[in-house]
C-alpha cells in the first residue's frame, strides 16, 4: 500500500515536518517488529493534530484513525515534508 511507504519516511521516535505551512512534532512508534505503527503529529503553537495506528496483518494493511477523519490522516502522509534542522 502506498501510505505504508508514507509512513517509513517518518523516522521512528521524534521528529519535525512541515505540513501546511504549518510546523508540526512527530513521534513515530512502532510495535510487533514495525506490523503494528503509531503516528502522533501535533502542531507546534497550534491546535491541530494528526493521530493514527496502522496494522499490518497477514490478510491486509489496515489505516485507523483515531477519532478523525480518514482523508486527514490520508492528506497529512501524502503531504507532509521532514524539516531539516541543521
Amino acid at each position: 500500500m502506498e501510505l505504508l511507504s508514507d509512513i517509513k519516511k517518518l523516522p521512528v521516535g521524534f521528529c519535525k515536518v512541515i505540513y501546511n505551512t504549518k510546523t508540526y512534532g512527530v513521534t513515530r512508534t512502532d510495535f510487533n517488529k514495525g506490523q503494528s505503527i503509531k503516528i502522533f503529529a501535533q502542531e507546534l503553537g497550534g491546535t491541530n493534530f494528526i493521530s493514527l495506528n496502522y496494522y499490518c496483518t497477514t490478510i491486509a494493511e489496515l489505516l485507523k484513525p483515531c477519532e478523525m477523519p480518514k482523508e486527514k490522516v490520508i492528506h497529512f502522509l501524502q503531504n507532509f515534508e521532514i524539516l531539516n534542522e541543521g
